[in-house]
This record gives C-alpha cells, structure tokens and sequence, in this order.
C-alpha cells in the first residue's frame, strides 16, 4: 500500500512537474485573459480603444505569476493608432487563486513609428509638459519603445513607469535652429529623461553626445551632459550664426577643433535656457582671424590675417563668468610664436593675463629705436582688465637678454587715452647702440624722470612730422613731470646733457614746459611753452646748434654750423610763428638747384657741389590752421644769394610757392645806387636794370613743377627787405 502511494505521489510530482515546465517555457494560448487586460490598460485611460489577438501564457515559478504576451495590437485613442509588437502583462497567482484577477505590470512594445504621432498621442494620455515641449520641437523621425506600468495590490497605477527605447534618423527644431540625423538610445520615468550614444548633425556638421539627462526641478528642466566634437570645420558665415558680437563675427575667418565638453542648463516651461555651465577641453587645429589692429611699428611683417594654430584650451562658461585658459602656436608674421593666455570675463569686467614668446620673428618699437635680436628670444607679458571705463594695465612687461621695459598700473579711458600710471623702468641697448636707461617714479600726482640716458631721435622727428609738439591724444588729465637725464641722444652724432625741467600735461594738451640741456661745448637747448589765463600758448625754441634739428627735414641738404631760433602764439586753433636761422651753411636744396640751373647762374649752382652757400639770415613767418599752412614770407639772405618767397601748403594735398632769387653782385650793385631809386629799378640807360629770377613751384607734394623767368626790375618789397637786414647787421 505505501509502495503505490509513493508511486502515485511520485507520479503527481512528475505530473505537476512537468506541467510546470511546460508552462514555464511552451505556455498555453488563451483569450480568457483579453478582457481583463484590457480593463487594466483602461485605467491607465479610459478613452483608449485596444485590439488583442490572442494571448500566450507563461508560468513564472520565481515570484508566482503568470507572463501573459499578446504578438500584435492595435491602440487607438481618438484620432491617434499606435501599432503595438507586443504586450507582456504579469498576473498574480495569487489573485487568481482568490479569484480577484490583478496584473502587476504590463510592458508594451511598439513597432517602428512614427516620432511626432506617438508623441502626440502621449500627450493625449498624460498632458505632462514635457511632453508638450518634445512634440513642439520635434520636426521627423523614427522610434521603438517599451512601456512599462507597474500596479499595486489594489490594482491601482503606479507612479513608477519606465520607458525606453531608440530613435532613429530624427529631426528637431530648437531655438530657431535644426537638428538633423539624430540616433540615440533613451530612457525615461516620472522623473528623469535618460539618453546614450546620442549622435547627430548639426549645421552640416557631426556631433555626438555619450550621455544626456534631463531631471524636472521646480518645474522647470534640468539638463546636463557630455558632449564630443571631432573635427569640426566652420567658415566664417556659419560661425556668425554661433555668436552675437559684431566685432568676433567680421573677423573670425574659419575654425577646426576637436572638443570635448560637460554642460548643464535648465528649460523654463516658457521654453527660456537659464543657468547655463559649460566645461569644454579644446583642441584648436587651427583658427584664422582678420587683422584689424595697426600693430605695423611692433611686429614689421604683419599679416593680413593671423593664425591660431594647434592651442590646447580649457573654457569655463556660466552665467557669472568666462574662463579661458590657452596655449599654442601663433602667426602674426612669417614664423609662429607661443602665446599663453588666461582671459576671465565676470560682472562685466575682462582679467587678462597673456605672455608672447617670439623667437624667429622682429619685433620692433620704433618710437624708442627698439629692435629685438635676431636670435634672441623677447617675452611679451601683459596682466590687467577691461572694464566699460576703459583698461587697466597691472603690468606690461618686456624682456629680451638684459633688455627690460616695464610699466606698472598702467589705466587707459574708453578712448585709449592715459588716466593714471605707476612707476616705469626702461633698460635696453637700442639699434643705434646708445644704453638707454631711465625711470618713471610716481610721487602722489607727481612724475620724476631720471636716468644716465634716453634716445629721443625718433620722438623728435615724429614731433616734427605732426608740425606741432602741443596736442597729443595722449593724456586724459593733469599730469606733471620733472626730468632729469644725464645724456640725450638726439641722433647717431648728436648728444647733449643734462637734461633738466618740467612738463605740465592738462588732459590732451601741453599746459607748460620748460627744458634746458647743453651740447658738450656748452651750447644750450632751450624748450619751452606757457599758456595765458585767456587760452593763448606761447612756444619758444632756441638752439645754439641748429643742425641736429633742420637735418631732420630730408629735403635740406649739407646743412651746417647756424643758430636756430622759433616763436610761436597759438590761439583758438590758428598759430602763428617765426623760425629764425643765423649764419649756416646750405650745400644742396634740391628745388632751389632746379631754379638757378634754369636761370643759368651757373657761379651760384657751382658753389652748391662746392663747400655751401652761406646765409647770413633765414627768416620765415607763417600762419598754421588745421591742415593749412600759409607762408607769410621766407626771406634767406647771404653772401652769394638771397631769396624772397611766399604761398601755401595744404597738408598731403598741395604745395603753391612763388618768389624771387637775386645773385649777391646784383643786390650790392643795387645798394651802392641808393638814393637814385628811378635809377635802380629802370636803369641808367636802355636794357639795363637789376638782374634776378622770379620763380614758382606748384603741384602735389611728390609731383612738383617749376617754372622760372629772369627779371630786370626787383620789387620794392625785396629792396626793403635787403635793405633792413643790411641795417641790422651794421
């Protein structure tokens, strides 16, 4: 008897054993089940309408449930259909032993769809603004999704869903622009939109995002990622769809770069990006930028265009701040240089810290004759910041060997006009070989200028060039200096010393001054300029040695020995001068050898290839305003010739000079006659008469013509003029 109970019991097991197996791998079809699944997707929406086929049913022996898959349905809600692979639902057993029929979970699988149609029927089951957001922005596209509802034990919906899927050849549209060919694997529940391996085109142009995930956060969205950029190419025009300022977007030419790059921003429900972070590696191949900067006397073979080229950078971006930090090759000439920067923008000012490293290129400044070596290497520092009243320099630093210019606490206005600055050093071998060394030293509003020696050839020929050494776009308010310099080198043959006195600056204008240095002889330089209560500037000149300052003008010739001395009174924008040249040699003055080979002087001409000319007086008086020169009188008398001149120059645009040029012998020929002035100026007898040559040049300053014609009478105005210098001199 217990034999056949163990048999039988046995056998039960096999039994149920087997049927275990049976419907835990081949499962049974059924539609009992439909209506109940059915009721259950109901509850997630009532207006759904649900077509199933038949349904599969699998034991699942590990947590008492039954697996219950339907291959193929249809899921309409109004006007929307979504094609469905699949529905898995997971049964209670123990609701169906208490004959209380519960799903746990139902997972549904769709078929390839549509983008845009699923998500509008979503909206259509739950109105969850981001959902609103997907369907506005989503233009095309392909998708595969999961579903999955959990239940509890009442049978209700959780709120645990999970969605997940791919997307595949999609098309969205943000911020007016459009984003094409996009793939990317997802993962969404209640609270967060997870996506993977998301690649896609933009502007032509492949991106691709290893990870992005969007979290709801006080109702707003929070999205934060990775994204990575391997070769990308802009030109300019695409570049000026990225950025706002005008400035970037007509000098920037084309870009490549590699990036890789960490950010986070959040979406308003009013579809607004706030709070946005950008951490960005970037490898720059290559950025070219227009040149807009007239850097032409510090970098001699600039280019038209510079290049930034292979530069590792690290960029930082938040609402609050701007952080760029670089290194890498730069061509602003023929051969590249290495350029380190740091730039931080924050609360509207710019701190900059920047070094330049330039081995093969020159580098020059010519206002200070400075010229780097040919195989030396010059480091060019600059810290400060920017801000909307202009720039603040904390330091420009120079250095090349034991060559040094240093500024300190240099501040610009917005006009790039000085405000204030700290101390200067100055400690440099020029091209001309002189040492120059002296210091700025700031005491409260006052500046000491000091040193063993300064060469000022180039600021002395640039002060002649602009024709007025009293308004300078330079300073931007008061500013006293006192000098003192041992040696002034005024050119390569030229020195005086001890150069002592003061210069008061009032915004853009030379108030007062007052130099004095001396050549070794102990012949003095005098400079100086005062201006009156009722706005007149009076400027005096006076050297002992006239030639270091007429060599200056290129077209004066073999100048030597001579006194120079200048008067000038300025006044609502119209001066008027006098330049004084006493007893100076001249060897050539091209237009005046033009004169006397056409008047066929050949003695005069001969004497200019000779020793010079002597001129006892140069005198000119003229009237300058704006760019208009007007030539009261040149008046040069000497022994051998004398000259009598007038007419205009217009600056850069015309030259109009007329006069007279009378041999000496003719002039002592015409003094000894006095008082028989009928005599002097018709002559004793018919077809005689003094003898000189009226002449006028006219034309364009590189384009001048002269004409001449010999005269047999002289104006009174020459007579007089001779005769009141012959007067002064006796």
């Amino acid at each position: 008897m217990k034999k056949k109970i163990v048999i039988i019991f046995l056998s039960l097991i096999l039994i149920l054993s087997s049927l275990i197996i049976y419907l835990s791998t081949a499962g049974i079809k059924t539609n009992r089940f439909n209506p109940q699944i059915i009721k259950e997707i109901k509850k997630i929406e009532p207006n759904i309408d649900i077509k199933i086929k038949e349904v599969k049913v699998n034991l699942n022996i590990f947590d008492l449930s039954l697996d219950a898959k339907t291959v193929g349905a249809d899921l309409r809600l109004r006007d929307k259909i979504i094609k469905l692979e699949n529905i898995k639902s997971k049964i209670s057993l123990k609701s169906l032993v208490s004959n209380k029929f519960a799903l746990s979970q139902i997972i549904i699988s769709t078929e390839s769809l549509s983008l845009k149609n699923l998500i509008g029927f979503l909206r259509q089951v739950n109105r969850d603004t981001k959902l609103f957001i997907a369907e506005q922005a989503i233009n095309n596209g392909f998708v595969v999704v999961n579903f999955r509802i959990n239940f509890d034990d009442l049978g209700r919906v959780k709120n645990d869903f999970l969605i997940n899927g791919l997307i595949n050849d999609g098309q969205i549209s943000i911020f007016s622009k459009k984003i094409n060919k996009i793939d990317f694997n997802f993962k969404i529940n209640q609270k967060e939109f997870k996506f993977k391996n998301v690649k896609f085109l933009y502007e032509g142009k492949s991106s691709f995002i290893p990870e992005l995930s969007i979290l709801e956060k006080n109702k707003n969205f929070l999205f934060s990622g990775k994204l990575i950029n391997k070769n990308l190419y802009l030109k300019n025009e695409e570049i000026k769809d990225l950025i706002n300022n005008d400035h970037l977007k007509s000098n920037l030419n084309e870009v490549k770069f590699d990036a890789e790059s960490k950010f986070d921003f959040e979406i308003t429900q009013k579809l607004k990006v706030k709070n946005l972070n950008v951490k960005s590696n970037i490898n720059l191949e290559y950025l070219k930028i227009k040149n807009s900067l007239t850097l032409k006397d510090y970098f001699p073979n600039i280019k038209d265009n510079f290049l930034l080229k292979d530069q590792k950078i690290e960029l930082k971006f938040n609402k609050k701040i701007l952080s760029i930090i670089g290194s890498g090759k730069i061509f602003l000439q023929n051969q590249s240089d290495i350029i380190k920067y740091e730039i931080i923008s924050k609360e509207g000012q710019l701190k900059f810290n920047s070094n330049l490293k330039i081995n093969e290129n020159p580098f020059v400044i010519n206002l200070l004759e400075f010229e780097k070596e040919e195989k030396s290497q010059l480091n060019l520092s600059f810290v400060g910041e920017t801000n909307k009243n202009g720039v603040h320099f904390e330091k420009i630093f120079l250095s090349e060997n034991k060559n040094i210019i240093f500024i300190k606490d240099l501040k610009l206005t917005s006009n790039y006009e000085i405000d204030d600055f700290g101390d200067i050093k100055i400690d440099y071998l020029d091209k001309k070989r002189f040492n120059n060394k002296i210091q700025v030293q700031k005491n409260k509003k006052i500046y000491n200028v000091i040193g063993d020696g300064f060469n000022i050839n180039q600021i002395i020929s640039k002060l002649l060039k602009n024709k007025t050494a009293n308004s300078h776009n330079i300073f931007n308010k008061k500013f006293i200096f006192y000098f003192n310099i041992k040696e002034i080198y005024l050119d390569k043959v030229n020195t005086t010393y001890n150069l002592k006195g003061s210069l008061l600056f009032n915004r853009n204008e030379i108030y007062e001054l007052d130099l004095e240095t001396e050549f070794l002889d102990k012949q003095k330089i005098k400079f100086t300029i005062k201006t009156t209560d009722d706005g007149e500037k009076i400027t005096t000149l006076f050297s002992n040695e006239a030639k270091p300052l007429v060599d200056r003008y290129q077209f004066i010739k073999g100048f030597n020995e001579g006194v120079l001395d200048f008067y000038s009174i300025k006044k609502n924008n119209l001066s008027k001068s006098t330049l004084k040249i006493y007893d100076f040699k001249l060897k050539e003055l091209p237009a005046l050898t033009k004169i006397l080979t056409l008047a066929s002087l050949q003695g005069i001409a001969d004497l200019l290839s000779g020793e010079g000319i002597r001129f006892n007086d140069f005198e000119m008086k003229f009237t300058n305003k704006k760019n208009l020169m007007t030539i009261d009188e040149i008046y040069a008398i000497g022994p051998a010739i004398s000259i009598l001149m007038e007419g205009y120059v217009e600056k850069n645009q015309l030259i109009s000079l007329r006069g007279t040029l009378v041999p000496a012998t003719t002039i002592n020929k015409t003094i000894s006659s006095i008082p028989l002035l009928g005599e002097i100026l018709v002559g004793k007898k018919t077809g005689e008469g003094v003898f000189g040559v009226s002449f006028k040049i006219k034309g364009p300053p590189k384009n001048l013509e002269t004409t001449v014609n010999p005269i047999k009478t002289l104006t009174p105005r020459f007579i007089t003029r001779t005769l009141e210098k012959i007067k002064k001199t006796n």
